[in-house]
């Protein structure tokens, strides 16, 4: 009976059961086979109201779906551009930390490529660089706030890594200042590659004018304090998390709503919904993904996990470079929240018995979800970006590979080099 339960749980993965129906399947199959009352699937799924932190997820989704509803992205890429078009690549470097800011903002990748790709394609195109590089860079840049606050997939990360009895505490502030060193060295790099590969590219720079400034400045008026209160009261102590998720919430709908007027009052109910649909899906997720996880510390697995891998693997050395290659088919494959609360409760017990920190392997993470955002064959940015350019997804291969290349030579540095995301953590 059990390998027929188990045959039909495959069966249903196959035909496209929806990940929750498979993994609580999993999870009472497993319950069952060791004569488990199931009550206690019931009581795991339950178990995730008693996490406070989780306040803040549906908070900062609505968040960034209003400012995603609204003008902010043509007044980002105004800040922005005002600031660095003059340098050279400036433009390029315009289009690297509008999207990784708005990225970050939203929790969305995807909202990045639609909302920024209208405005900063045109713009890259007539200023010189070729359509091939302009493709490149808004689909791969898409991906890059996955580590700034309050990105939501680092917030997931330190829920689910914290119902796990690893011995080694941590707070969710902790991967908020891990991840300042790792999207600077990727935005470092980005820039680097963009400065040698359109040396020799008729690209035209603007001049820069103070006047610019100023009315960018005002027109980000009520967005600019954001970022300062949010991250000012978190790391400051004055907010913890959840409080810092209600304040941007209040803060968005009153500069977006009020001030601004961008959307009006009758357009907030729509926007809940559609957010609270999303926030859903990923509690249902993780509710039977803990009560999965449940059972496999139950069956030792990760234990067994790791005696296996020990037998074979021998350096921690060896273990990330293993970790690197399943993370990236895993992003090309996967929902980054779907192969969050799968691979995490495996992966974080493992890492640990290695001496790899519960921050730094978040870090590691989320830093290989980005690059699976775009991974051929599957990457979820690619199909984003060839629907929303109309363009054939070779083309879009050959336009993203260098920056595969350029983040991926970051993601090793920051793997290999655990001082980038541990040197601020206490």
């Amino acid at each position: 009976m059990i390998w027929l339960a188990l045959c039909g749980i495959v069966l249903m993965a196959i035909c496209g059961a929806p990940l929750f129906a498979v993994l609580l399947a999993a999870a009472m199959t497993g319950f069952w086979a060791a004569d488990i009352d199931l009550s206690i699937v019931a009581i795991e799924i339950y178990r995730i109201t008693d996490t406070p932190l989780l306040v803040a997820l549906p908070l900062f989704t609505f968040a960034g779906y209003v400012l995603a509803a609204a003008n902010t992205s043509q007044r980002l890429v105004d800040l922005v551009e005002s600031l660095v078009g003059f340098m050279p690549a400036g433009l390029a470097i315009v289009g690297y930390v509008a999207c990784a800011v708005f990225t970050a903002l939203t929790g969305a990748s995807g909202v990045t490529i639609v909302a920024l790709g209208a405005l900063l394609l045109p713009a890259l195109v007539g200023q010189g660089y070729t359509e091939r590089f302009s493709l490149g860079l808004v689909t791969s840049s898409g991906s890059l706030g996955l580590l700034i606050v309050p990105s939501v997939p680092l917030i997931l990360y330190g829920v689910i890594a914290q119902q796990m009895d690893t011995g080694i505490p941590f707070a969710i502030v902790d991967l908020f200042k891990a991840g300042i060193l790792p999207v600077l060295l990727m935005l470092g790099i980005l820039v680097a590659w963009t400065l040698w590969s359109t040396r020799n590219d008729a690209v035209q720079r603007r001049p820069f004018d103070a006047r610019e400034l100023r009315l960018a400045l005002w027109a980000a008026r009520y967005e600019l304090p954001l970022p300062l209160v949010v991250l000012g009261g978190v790391f400051s102590g004055v907010f913890a998390i959840s409080d810092a998720a209600a304040v941007t919430a209040i803060y968005v709908v009153l500069a977006e709503v009020v001030f601004y007027r961008d959307l009006s009052w009758q357009r907030l109910p729509g926007l809940m919904v559609e957010s609270m649909v999303m926030v859903g899906g990923i509690l249902m997720i993780l509710g039977v993904a803990l009560a999965f996880t449940n059972f496999l510390v139950d069956a030792e697995v990760p234990q067994q996990l790791f005696l296996f891998m020990q037998e074979h693997v021998e350096s921690p050395t060896m273990f990330l470079l293993l970790v690197n290659v399943l993370l990236l088919a895993l992003g090309a494959l996967l929902d980054i929240f779907a192969a969050t609360v799968i691979m995490v409760p495996l992966l974080l017990p493992v890492a640990v018995g290695y001496g790899i920190h519960p921050v730094h392997l978040g870090i590691i993470f989320l830093a290989n979800m980005q690059l699976g955002y775009f991974t051929p064959p599957v990457g979820m940015n690619l199909f984003i970006a060839s629907y929303r350019f109309r363009k054939p997804m070779l083309e879009l291969y050959a336009a993203c590979w260098p920056f595969f290349v350029a983040l991926l030579l970051a993601v090793l540095v920051i793997t290999y080099v655990p001082w980038l995301s541990m040197v601020f953590v206490e």
